[in-house]
């Protein structure tokens, strides 16, 4: 009996111990894929962070096959433990969980009077319209309210895979549009003075946003006075410009994850992903029509520098086409607009980072706003990475350039 009892424990033990081996060695395969450059804010710590998201990854796949969890809910789960951070309510602000046209939001409301209308801010949180939440980017709007004096709208809009779009971006809008309905008698605004921002999916939906409600706008309501974009998604014609081919491997969004999120939001069809990284999703004309638009020769030398030039492809899988045609539209595809529509765009302010597979897609937005008119602000960010943003003020994950990117993100709220 103590034989057997003994015989058991090891056993036990041995597939402890090969379940762990198991485990490190596919976080070990996961992150050898990985590249944290040199120059890049806090390259060690980085490494860390990207090593606890590959682990909940993996965790999250096999829970998944063994039937116990879906991946993305479990992932959800583990992100809501890690960066929410949560401190006591800061003097000045007063905060509330409501719903705006059945949509929940989170306001932060400054206390302090000034003796005139505030300005506010309605935002909506990244997380590549798959995850992110109200909670996850409560830090984030604390700071800007407080540090701006601006009644911010954090938007909990509905998130794939359970949604699809236009789900999300229908939800951002009747946010908006209650908001800038009841700004002045609800919450002391004015509605003159209201941006809408958003960073990474968010910046997407904030962009196509404000040129839907420029294209519908009918008197009744005030538009939205600016649009806020923090590392903004903004195209999905061409996965192979500068920054894509730089920063492919860069934590913690790669090249490949991009494609992954915007087919969770547009319909589902990730079968497709590798045709979109090869480019065979859109029409030899319509890669012609957007040349001009998605040219690398249209960046700054400097962003240039160490890529292979882009050659048109000639042919393309009409079958892909037709399942993501509908990403190339402007709602999905905001820098794709034409330029009657762009000239009809608000001031702007854009915040890109070196080490960021969408650094281009903001570059390129904002240069072509500058060059219709449109009064941009532009900041980079010369050592961030995608989505430093969301670890401000979040214990040990904070990275001093989320600072930066806060402060860059507070001084333009603050010219409203």
């Amino acid at each position: 009996m103590y034989i057997e009892s003994v015989a058991m424990i090891i056993s036990f033990a041995a597939l402890i111990a090969s379940l762990c081996l198991l485990f490190a060695s596919l976080v070990y395969f996961e992150l050898k894929k990985s590249n944290i450059p040199p120059g890049v804010d806090s390259p060690g710590k980085l490494h860390v962070v990207y090593c606890v998201f590959v682990g909940i990854a993996i965790v999250g796949r096999c829970l998944e096959r063994l039937g116990l969890c879906d991946q993305v809910n479990f992932t959800r789960w583990c992100r809501a433990r890690i960066m929410v951070h949560k401190g006591p309510l800061p003097p000045g602000l007063c905060i509330k969980d409501m719903t705006f046209s059945g949509v929940p939001v989170r306001v932060y409301e400054p206390t302090a009077t000034t003796g005139e209308k505030k300005r506010g801010l309605v935002y909506f949180h990244g997380g590549g319209w798959v995850f992110g939440s109200i909670d996850e980017y409560d830090e984030v709007c604390r700071y800007v309210s407080l540090e701006s004096n601006t009644v911010v709208v954090s938007v909990g809009y509905r998130l794939a895979p359970e949604h699809r779009y236009p789900a999300h971006m229908d939800d951002c809008e009747v946010v908006t549009r209650h908001f800038l309905s009841i700004a002045t008698a609800d919450f002391g605004v004015d509605p003159r003075r209201v941006a809408v921002g958003g960073d990474s999916a968010g910046a997407n939906l904030a962009a196509a946003l404000c040129q839907r409600l420029a294209k519908t706008q009918d008197g009744r309501l005030p538009s939205p006075c600016a649009q806020v974009l923090i590392y903004p998604a903004l195209q999905m014609a061409d996965f192979n410009l500068p920054s894509y081919q730089l920063n492919h491997s860069v934590p913690i969004l790669f090249r490949s994850r991009v494609v992954y999120h915007f087919l969770q939001y547009l319909n589902g069809d990730i079968s497709v992903g590798q045709d979109l990284l090869d480019g065979k999703h859109v029409p030899a004309e319509l890669q012609l029509h957007y040349k001009k638009w998605l040219d690398p020769a249209n960046l700054p030398l400097q962003f240039r520098k160490g890529v292979k030039s882009q050659q048109v492809i000639s042919e393309h899988n009409a079958e892909v086409h037709h399942k993501i045609k509908h990403g190339l539209d402007p709602e999905m595809s905001p820098l794709l607009a034409e330029d009657d529509v762009l000239r009809l765009s608000l001031p702007t302010f854009v915040l890109t980072c070196e080490f960021d597979v969408l650094r281009d897609d903001g570059i390129l937005f904002q240069k072509r706003l500058k060059d219709l008119g449109v009064d941009v602000t532009w900041q980079h960010i010369s050592d961030g990475f995608h989505g430093i943003m969301s670890f401000f003020n979040k214990g040990w994950l904070t990275f001093q350039s989320s600072q930066k990117v806060m402060d860059s993100f507070v001084s333009f709220i603050k010219t409203l």
